[in-house]
């Protein structure tokens, strides 16, 4: 099983990379995990709707470059299905064995996601109604994850 976390970003705080290569490191062990990051784009804080959607467009462009056609793309939406961690390990699962060999879960920045990857999305996934940023999403995705891992393994991490 290949994983990979397209998002939208570099890390900039020492503590999220920290995190963030901790928890690549303990899934390295039960799948092939990489990040694939593009820039965000540069945008005043004032921008209309079409504008915001335009950036949003941009972002989307690029991260659709790094996404094989073959791949079963997730996009982090907060509008798509929320999932315990006891389903999000049965889904994927259920989509390994579907044949589904190729997981990409995708996090926008922070404007969120462009139309053109939501269209592309295999599944969209809510991990709450609230708003996360950015870059502490790719550790609570990293994290729930590896958790996953552990239920599908029956090791005692999630309790």
């Amino acid at each position: 099983m290949k994983i990979t976390v397209a998002c939208v970003g570099k890390i900039k705080e020492k503590f999220y990379a920290m995190a963030i290569d901790e928890y690549k490191k303990r899934l390295s062990a039960y799948c092939d995990i990489e990040i694939f990051q593009v820039d965000d784009e540069k945008a005043p804080e004032t921008l209309s709707p079409a504008q915001e959607e335009q950036l949003r467009s941009r972002e989307a462009k690029k991260l659709l470059k790094g996404i094989k056609d073959n791949c079963f793309v997730i996009a982090l939406d907060i509008g798509g299905k929320q999932l315990d961690s006891v389903e999000l390990s049965r889904f994927i699962d259920n989509t390994l064995m579907r044949g589904g060999s190729h997981l990409v879960f995708v996090i926008g920045g922070s404007l969120g996601l462009g139309r053109e990857i939501l269209e592309r999305a295999d599944f969209r996934l809510s991990f709450s109604k609230m708003t996360f940023p950015h870059m502490l999403m790719r550790v609570i995705l990293l994290e729930q994850l590896y958790r996953s891992q552990m239920i599908s393994h029956g090791r005692p991490y999630h309790k």
